[in-house]
């Protein structure tokens, strides 16, 4: 099965004038019992963050947090010790597990744009932890490039505690990624900037397709185009 999402059918949060973000799930106090997860991907928010703004100390538990930052600088602080500014090109994880309490802020002058996604853990009661890494995937072309995994057969990417990959692909016009996947796996694509083909359906800027009973996926770009691709078990087994 193909599904397409456009971009208009994504939810446009009413947070404030700090924050602009949009959620391809349910999530917060936007409920659509039709969209609440994709796998173990329970969370894909798209953020921008204005100055001297940002999300206060709050708690999570049983959540692995990914943050991708897009432009701009991200301050993160959590109450194990850890304090980072993330700038575009690296990749933040987080394992809330038991629980763990967090501040996001953008500390500069300028508006920050980031991705964030929560996955369901594959195991329960984990140690909370973080992990920080210089990837720097936004200068790569006509590859997916790997963020964060938990598939032990890619090294050099952020660990993360569930069976899914996240890539940030980069393709140019009339350029073609193939990405071989398992018909027990599921696979979602968000477009960042651009069109493409995939598998024969046409997906615009800030359009989703989402993916499942595939042995292949074909990317083709329309026009040079970035995105998100994200890779999940169709079914996840939790603890």
């Amino acid at each position: 099965m193909i599904k397409l999402i456009t971009a208009s059918e994504r939810h446009q949060a009413n947070v404030g004038d700090w924050l602009k973000s949009h959620y391809l799930f349910s999530f917060a106090d936007h409920y659509d019992p039709s969209n609440m997860e994709f796998g173990p991907l329970r969370v894909f928010n798209d953020d921008y963050i204005s100055p001297k703004a940002g999300f206060p100390a709050h708690p999570h538990t049983e959540i692995e947090i990914v943050t991708i930052v897009l432009s701009g600088e991200l301050t993160h602080k959590d109450n194990i010790g850890n304090q980072a500014t993330i700038s575009p090109g690296q990749v933040q994880r987080m394992t809330a597990g038991t629980g763990m309490t967090h501040s996001e802020s953008n500390e500069t002058d300028e508006e920050v744009h980031l991705l964030q996604l929560w996955f369901v853990p594959n195991q329960r009661n984990l140690a909370p932890s973080y992990e920080l890494m210089q990837v720097d995937f936004l200068s790569t072309k006509n590859k997916l490039t790997p963020l964060v995994t938990g598939q032990k057969v890619l090294e050099d990417v952020v660990f993360l505690n569930s069976n899914s990959t996240v890539y940030y692909g980069s393709v140019d016009q009339g350029e073609e990624i193939n990405f071989r996947t398992f018909k027990i796996r599921k696979t979602l694509l968000y477009l960042l900037s651009g069109s493409l083909l995939v598998n024969n359906v046409e997906a615009d800027i800030h359009d989703q397709v989402r993916l499942d009973d595939q042995e292949l996926v074909t990317i083709r770009g329309t026009s040079s185009a970035t995105f998100i691709l994200v890779d999940v078990p169709a079914l996840e087994v939790n603890y």
